[in-house]
């Protein structure tokens, strides 16, 4: 793996232990709480979280080849349940890593086919996966912040990148399967 490519399995990875963790916080709330009117660019918590998997859906299978497009969002709420979307957004986090983890530098530079429904939009793989994760940053986010107007405390979401912060994130990587030691080969660290 080039330095460019490390990067970008870093980001992959990041982004699942987030969703893992943020989505493991909202599964404490009741259907209800999950599903109620909040403040923020999406209305509630069940609306933002299935807003990034959908377009987690889009972009991936774009980067894949494929030609889903605005299907990916068609319902804007495929899972009202938690646990069910939790366990979608794992499937395409996987994805993301993997799609990652297979790149090279002629990879990043390549482009990549986006259907828009009204004309294919094309970008470069690098570019559209910068986007990608700063999307789902910026959404994770609100629903950190509507999190915050819950009896749920919402968790922290910055103790991934940091070699000192590894006790915080082990229950996570646990859960994902993921060791301490394959993690930091993936970043380029050993």
């Amino acid at each position: 793996m080039t330095d460019a490519t490390h990067y970008f399995v870093a980001m992959a990875r990041n982004n699942a232990w987030a969703n893992l963790r943020l989505l493991n916080a909202c599964a404490k709330l009741t259907a209800e709480e999950f599903a109620a009117h909040r403040t923020s660019f999406f209305p509630s918590l069940q609306a933002t979280l299935n807003h990034n998997l959908t377009v987690d859906w889009f972009y991936v299978d774009a980067l894949e080849g494929g030609t889903l497009g605005p299907a990916a969002w068609q319902n804007e709420i495929p899972f009202p349940n938690c646990s069910d979307l939790k366990a979608a957004q794992a499937a395409v986090d996987r994805r993301l890593i993997d799609l990652c983890r297979n790149l090279d530098a002629q990879g990043l530079n390549g482009g990549v086919r986006m259907h828009r429904g009204t004309h294919v939009q094309v970008d470069r793989v690098d570019r559209t996966l910068l986007h990608l994760f700063e999307h789902q940053i910026h959404h994770r986010g609100q629903a950190h912040a509507m999190l915050a107007g819950t009896t749920v405390k919402p968790p922290q979401l910055d103790e991934y990148f940091m070699a000192g912060d590894a006790r915080f994130r082990a229950p996570e990587l646990e859960e994902l399967g993921w060791e301490e030691e394959a993690l930091w080969r993936d970043f380029g660290s050993g």
